[in-house]
């Protein structure tokens, strides 16, 4: 029985009011299981002893970390919002990883495959086990992707703990956070490669990795295969959604220098971990069609 209210619940969300939180809400309603959207207004989970306080309370067998920054319209933003971004992505899952640790409680955190740009050398995407290649360390990268991995350095060898990494979502409802809302609305676009998450099939996947008990660690959590913006550009078109023509930077020189701030992680990530241990997703270009089949506008 659904009770967001409950003390107790199968599932506490950190940072649950966000895009990808909200999917979480609304997968847990849908599915029926009982969960508790915990918001910072409610309670200040940056704060150790408060979070600890709910967790005793409140017992629930898996807490998810929604909780992160992006900025307001892109990475860009975090640029400017440099303190919110750090505590958001790199101090508060180290925070969380102590509580939970403490109270010996399982709990999966939200990252990014934004840490990562390119591919390896013969075109195959990173695994679980690849270093990092777009963070502070190798100064090459956003503010934003650097926080997340340094997020991720705090978690290493960590208890109990999932870490699920997913990659540019979109959705089949329209939305300022959806990757083919934003396809949608801007000017110009870029033409790359790059892995993306069909948000709906993300947090399935991601509850299955709990209800089988998958061993705790990274996963990559990406519709397998890759996909050029052209190619979605084309899967737009031919679903009716737009037909408006679509114009492209030049080269990403040309996107750096006029409509970006910071640079871009434009990567592929290797799913086979996930598929290894009997989670499908679907492959990433008929994720896209099934999205755009279903195109929904609020």
């Amino acid at each position: 029985m659904l009770e967001e209210q409950r003390m107790t619940c199968t599932a506490l969300l950190l940072g649950g009011s966000g895009y990808i939180g909200t999917a979480f809400q609304e997968f847990f309603r849908r599915e029926r299981i009982s969960y508790r959207n915990l918001r910072r207004q409610e309670v200040d989970y940056t704060n150790a002893a408060k979070l600890r306080t709910v967790l005793q309370e409140t017992k629930p067998e898996l807490v998810i970390n929604a909780a992160g920054y992006t900025g307001q319209f892109n990475v860009d933003d975090c640029e400017a919002h440099k303190t919110d971004c750090l505590l958001a992505n790199t101090i508060l899952p180290g925070i969380i990883r102590e509580v939970c640790e403490n109270l010996q409680q399982p709990w999966a955190h939200i990252s990014s495959g934004c840490i990562f740009t390119g591919t390896h050398a013969d075109g195959s995407g990173f695994t679980e086990t690849d270093e990092p290649n777009f963070t502070f360390r190798k100064n090459n990268c956003s503010f934003y992707s650097g926080t997340k991995a340094f997020g991720e350095e705090l978690l290493q060898n960590a208890d109990r703990c999932y870490v699920w990494r997913l990659r540019i979502p979109f959705h089949h409802v329209d939305h300022p956070r959806n990757y083919l809302t934003k396809m949608l609305r801007y000017e110009r676009l870029l033409d790359t490669r790059q892995s993306l998450t069909y948000l709906p099939e993300f947090v399935e996947a991601a509850w299955n990795c709990w209800q089988r008990r998958l061993p705790f660690g990274t996963y990559h959590m990406t519709n397998p295969g890759s996909i050029t913006t052209r190619e979605v550009v084309e899967l737009i078109h031919r679903s009716g959604v737009c037909k408006k023509e679509f114009i492209f930077f030049a080269s990403e020189k040309e996107f750096m220098q006029l409509a970006a701030k910071t640079p871009r992680s434009n990567c592929i990530l290797d799913t086979g971990k996930l598929q290894r241990a009997g989670i499908a997703m679907t492959e990433v270009h008929a994720s896209v069609t099934r999205a755009l089949a279903n195109w929904k506008t609020l």
